[in-house]
């Protein structure tokens, strides 16, 4: 850390709040369990059938729980290490992709805080028509009350937020074990083995798992969060505990979900189910009441899981602030250890994206597709940083050097997340150069502030990369290649 920054009063800050393991596992249920889990049945419906579900939740499970792992060894050999995904690529990739890391996983979440309003205001669309599908002018104004409300009540102070968080975890699971059982008992054994194959509109099966990546990746995202949160951990162990515990506990209920819901209606009548699907399924199988009930219980799981996120986002900017990769005035924090500057910032973002939406064709499954998008580089970033450290006899870490199953378990991680990038398509990846290029100026300014060279020479050809590929993408906007 440069002289300037040790010197800046900004700089200095709280102690961080002690979060216990049962705290840090409840911040990844509440930050993985959030607005994807009640659009499965539709989003996988609209891609395969059971069959292609099996394999890819045996594909996504394999390769998340491996990531999970990787984040559970990395924060025990790497305890210098804060804010996960994003001091991970640093380290292993240079200041420039940390930097991206950083970004990227900070307007994921932004872009995914989005989905949660846009699903909250859908569902209250059902008895209020003016809402829509929750990218109406009222939907749009309903949200950014509440998102400035959230703003307003995360201000006064992480512990109180993680506290809140807690009890929120705690009461939407409820709801989604309830439609797990309901559905068991309407299971229909026909429906199920008709849907078993597929449709008439689903294509190979490598084209249906290959389809439903981005779903699955939305919905396990925030396996990380208790790395993210490393600095509030009250033993550094309990990181890696609380990542793996987290994951498993999360994995079971995302599967359920999916698999029961093909045995309640044709998979042609789920693909056509209005958002949250898993409200439309369980109307089907109990009547309206059980639409109602699993709408209270959205609600209820969105916002805890938009303040988890929040949250996140946040802590990522500052930490990462903190380190000179960011601006100085990001490293500020009130005095109930609320990172101000960074929350604010991440609030303007979510806005803007929430006004967006009602531009969008389809905002819900846009926004989701792109906050899964986003995330795939820092997630690549972390991998690959296992990798290199596994494969390297000069790397020290705590506890020695790094064991062959540690190796493997990084190399899987490592091509599970390059899949997805493929998966994710040549789409999705131009625009997110388009949020990351314009970044940069971040970047630049950090350097300025530290009088520091502006870019190596590697660092120029990666800015020069994400400028191209941010000029593609739009072109390709502004000629109607690809849309939002």
């Amino acid at each position: 850390m440069s002289q300037a920054a040790t010197t800046d009063p900004a700089a200095k800050s709280p102690p961080p709040v002690a979060l216990p393991l049962f705290t840090l596992a409840t911040m990844v249920v509440g930050s993985m369990v959030g607005a994807g889990v009640f659009s499965l049945p539709r989003r996988f419906a609209e891609e395969t059938g059971v069959a292609g579900a099996l394999i890819a939740w045996a594909v996504a499970g394999t390769g998340m729980l491996m990531l999970a792992f990787v984040f559970q060894s990395l924060a025990v050999r790497r305890p210098d290490l804060d804010a996960g995904v994003y001091a991970y690529a640093k380290a292993g990739f240079g200041e420039y992709l940390g930097f991206f890391s950083a970004f990227g996983y900070w307007a994921s979440a932004c872009v995914g805080n989005v989905t949660y309003w846009v699903l909250i205001m859908s569902t209250i669309g059902t008895i209020w028509s003016a809402l829509g599908d929750g990218d109406t002018a009222p939907a749009v104004l309903l949200s950014s009350a509440g998102l400035w409300a959230f703003f307003l009540m995360i201000r006064r102070g992480v512990k109180e937020a993680a506290a809140i968080n807690r009890i929120v975890t705690v009461a939407k699971i409820v709801p989604i074990l309830v439609f797990i059982v309901l559905a068991l008992v309407y299971f229909k054994a026909d429906v199920f083995a008709d849907n078993f194959g597929g449709a008439d509109y689903t294509g190979s099966l490598f084209s249906q798992v290959r389809g439903t990546m981005l779903a699955t990746v939305f919905v396990f995202l925030g396996v990380e969060g208790a790395s993210v949160y490393s600095r509030h951990a009250r033993r550094r162990s309990d990181v890696g505990k609380a990542t793996v515990l987290g994951f498993l506990s999360v994995f079971a209920i995302f599967a359920s979900v999916t698999i029961v819901s093909y045995g309640i209606l044709p998979m042609s009548e789920i693909a056509e189910l209005r958002q949250p699907s898993m409200a439309g399924a369980l109307e089907a199988a109990v009547g309206t009441w059980g639409k109602v009930f699993i709408s209270v219980g959205l609600i209820v799981s969105v916002l805890g899981a938009y303040l988890a996120w929040t949250l996140m986002a946040a802590e990522v900017l500052f930490v990462a602030a903190k380190d000179d990769d960011m601006p100085r005035f990001l490293r500020r924090s009130n005095h109930a250890d609320v990172p101000l500057p960074a929350l604010l910032m991440t609030t303007v973002l979510t806005q803007v994206v929430l006004v967006l939406t009602a531009f969008s064709n389809d905002a819900f499954d846009f926004a989701l597709d792109l906050t899964s998008a986003l995330s795939l580089i820092p997630y690549l970033l972390a991998a690959g940083f296992a990798v290199k450290i596994g494969a390297s006899t000069q790397h020290h870490t705590v506890g020695g050097r790094t064991s062959r199953g540690e190796l493997t378990i990084a190399v899987i991680a490592t091509l599970y997340t390059a899949f997805l990038v493929y998966a994710a398509g040549l789409r999705f990846l131009l625009l997110s150069f388009i949020f990351y290029a314009p970044a940069t100026i971040l970047f630049v300014m950090a350097r300025r502030e530290q009088g520091r060279r502006l870019f190596s020479p590697r660092e120029l050809v990666i800015l020069a990369v994400s400028v191209a590929g941010a000029v593609l993408g739009v072109i390709a906007l502004v000629t109607g290649w690809i849309s939002i």
